[in-house]
């Protein structure tokens, strides 16, 4: 009963705390602040509380809620024209539903508690990506940009507008960036973006400090590139990517005895449907020389915003996601199946208040017992700056 009155007064004081700190920023009327003509200081402060259902769990907390507060400040300096600096800083306090819940995709993609704590097995804390950018002008709609500093692989492959961005999007992490894919973040490397009008080829190398949470400290280096196609047609803008990605030879195989590396690729397409709604889809498959937990990811949904009922700043976002998993010896996971629904309210040009409902199923191998499934619901408030 003590445990359950704290885990509610905890779960008061996040959206407390979001609440206020809203008031603050809703009186300034504006989304980032410019210090000065060179410098600016942005970001988002997140309250989260998650509550699960659960069915086919022999667990006694089958029926469990968690929370968590993000904040995110970054910091942007205009060295000149074309040449910028930049860092994120990523502070965190509880884990909502991540540390708690028995499927393998995690209900919230945030970075939260343990995530900014002992980044990558590098002894940082807190600070997530700090790089130095310069940009090389061609010409009219002609640009190079060259970026290098401790960067994140997620912020130049698999971009997506409408499935992409776990504070003002969807929850779970099968519709934030492929879960069949293994793109690293906040880790040394550098990343060339070239844009040609409607074209653009990106490249991205990273040196990750520790590629297995449990079974080793080996460090890996990344590879991606990305070539992506905006068109504008009568209905709207749409985007089109096709990423590969790959890893040097040091993860383990499924027998535990060698080291290989990781093969990817990835499609992820977003495009408008006329003024009020928006579709996806993102297809990613990866090679299974190393021990992994899907071969696979599908996933797909549709957007809407509020101006069908008078508030334009709304968003009600639905997502369905198939994860196959990979015939490896002791790998429990047949499938994953996940579908997921919010409703974001702009409240102010600042803060937004989400309401999420997921449902997850985890299908196991025979031999593995049942697998577990469940509910998930969920509100979120986020304060922009």
């Amino acid at each position: 009963m003590k445990k359950k009155i704290m885990l509610k007064r905890r779960s008061i004081c996040y959206f407390t705390l979001i609440f206020v700190v809203s008031l603050l920023f809703i009186q300034s009327n504006a989304i980032g602040y410019d210090i000065t003509d060179r410098f600016s200081i942005g970001g988002v402060l997140v309250g989260a509380y998650q509550h699960q259902e659960l069915s086919d769990v022999a667990a006694p907390d089958e029926s469990l809620g968690r929370g968590a507060v993000v904040f995110q400040p970054e910091l942007t300096f205009k060295l000149a024209e074309r040449d910028e600096l930049f860092a994120l800083f990523g502070f965190a306090s509880g884990n909502a539903l991540n540390d708690q819940v028995p499927f393998q995709v995690s209900p919230w993609a945030a970075s939260l508690e343990t995530d900014v704590k002992n980044i990558n097995g590098r002894d940082r804390d807190y600070l997530l990506e700090a790089w130095y950018k310069h940009t090389f002008d061609f010409g009219e709609n002609n640009s190079l940009g060259l970026t290098g500093g401790i960067i994140d692989a997620t912020g130049y492959l698999d971009e997506n507008v409408f499935a992409n961005d776990e504070y003002t999007q969807f929850m779970n992490s099968a519709f934030v960036n492929g879960p069949s894919f293994f793109l690293p973040s906040y880790d040394f490397g550098g990343a060339a973006e070239w844009e040609y009008g409607a074209f653009s080829l990106k490249g991205v190398y990273m040196n990750v400090g520790k590629n297995h949470p449990t079974t080793g400290e080996n460090n890996s280096n990344f590879y991606g590139a990305q070539v992506g196609y905006r068109i504008k047609t009568g209905i709207g803008e749409g985007n089109y990517r096709v990423v590969v990605a790959g890893t040097s030879d040091d993860f383990l195989d499924p027998t535990g005895t060698k080291r290989e590396g990781r093969l990817a690729g990835i499609l992820s397409f977003d495009q408008e449907l006329g003024g009020h709604f928006g579709a996806w889809i993102r297809f990613g498959w990866q090679d299974d020389a190393a021990a992994i937990i899907y071969e696979a990811g599908y996933s797909g949904g549709v957007q809407t915003n509020g101006t069908v009922y008078g508030r334009s700043g709304d968003t009600i976002g639905i997502g369905v996601a198939y994860l196959p998993g990979a015939d490896q010896p002791g790998q429990p996971i047949d499938s994953t199946q996940v579908a997921e629904i919010y409703w974001r309210f702009a409240l102010h040009e600042n803060f937004a208040l989400t309401l999420d409902a997921q449902y997850i199923s985890d299908d196991y191998q025979p031999g593995f017992g049942n697998g577990p499934n469940g509910f998930i619901f969920g509100a979120r408030g986020v304060v922009e700056f």
